[in-house]
């Protein structure tokens, strides 16, 4: 029963944050989804694979997410961009997408059979062997990925800021040359 409930709360924060328009809002509502994830996890006696959902998605994505969205001054309220008049389009390729990837799990688990003399299937040993035997790649090639999304996100928030200081600079500059003519003006009248 807990684990329904749990998976509705995480759809429903799902739901909220690929439908708001506000970034920020999506951003801490898709925090609420991955936690849902990490419980679900937890209650399917899966604790390493719960931390790594908590460590990894909600430690280190969405804070590199809000991150991004600081660094390049994105706006706080409603956002007008946010919406592409198409989410009739994308609700259509959703379903159509969540119906293939249904599909292809009960077709591919179908006679499969869980072994429960072993050790659990969601041990950190179990776990720790698979991953760092057949994924440790690409598991550090994600996290030179996201030191480089986050290294882009600075790079572009200091562009900004030049091109800020610099039309500051031409202002400035506009501002003085305003004064030295009228300061001419005022010196020819006399």
């Amino acid at each position: 029963m807990a684990f329904v409930l749990v998976g509705i709360a995480t759809l429903g924060a799902a739901l909220v944050t690929v439908t708001t328009r506000q970034l920020v809002h999506a951003a801490l509502w898709l925090i609420v989804a991955l936690g849902g994830l990490a419980v679900e996890y937890l209650l399917l006696t899966a604790e390493f694979i719960a931390w790594v959902q908590v460590l990894i998605y909600v430690g280190s994505v969405v804070v590199l997410l809000l991150f991004g969205l600081m660094l390049t001054r994105a706006p706080i309220g409603r956002s007008p961009d946010a919406d592409s008049e198409n989410r009739w389009a994308a609700l259509a390729v959703a379903v159509a997408a969540a119906g293939t990837l249904v599909w292809v799990v009960v077709d591919a688990f179908r006679t499969t059979w869980i072994e429960l003399d072993g050790p659990a299937q969601g041990s950190t040993e179990a776990t720790g062997s698979f991953l760092f035997r057949n994924w440790v790649l690409p598991f550090e090639a994600l996290s030179v990925l996201l030191l480089a999304a986050l290294v882009g996100a600075i790079v572009l928030s200091r562009k900004g800021g030049a091109t800020t200081s610099g039309a500051a600079k031409a202002r400035a500059t506009t501002s003085g040359a305003a004064k030295a003519q009228a300061t001419t003006h005022r010196e020819d009248k006399s």
